[in-house]
């Protein structure tokens, strides 16, 4: 069985967490030009490997910022989203 490392109780089963998305920085979308904004919105790199993703344990309510190798599809850390924007600030 899989396992994913939730950061409030501890490792949980894969089928408790729903993938939330790509873990991007987000332009000011007021400050940006228009060619940037639809580069963030359209262009994404889908070549396998390591990725930050948020991911969403729905039994403790809990976001989280994962890092993932896409490849192996293995957890290597996962953190609150609380503490990874304290550490890297804004997210999409």
């Amino acid at each position: 069985m899989k396992l994913i490392d939730c950061p409030s109780i501890g490792p949980r089963p894969a089928a408790e967490f729903v993938y939330g998305g790509a873990w991007r920085p987000m332009p000011d979308p007021d400050a940006c030009s228009d060619a940037d904004w639809a580069h963030y919105v359209f262009h994404r790199d889908g070549a396998p490997g390591v990725r930050r993703e948020l991911w969403y344990h729905g039994p403790s309510g809990t976001w989280l910022v994962a890092e993932r190798d896409t490849l192996s599809d293995r957890f290597l850390r996962t953190t609150s989203l609380a503490d990874a924007v304290a550490e890297e600030g804004d997210y999409a």
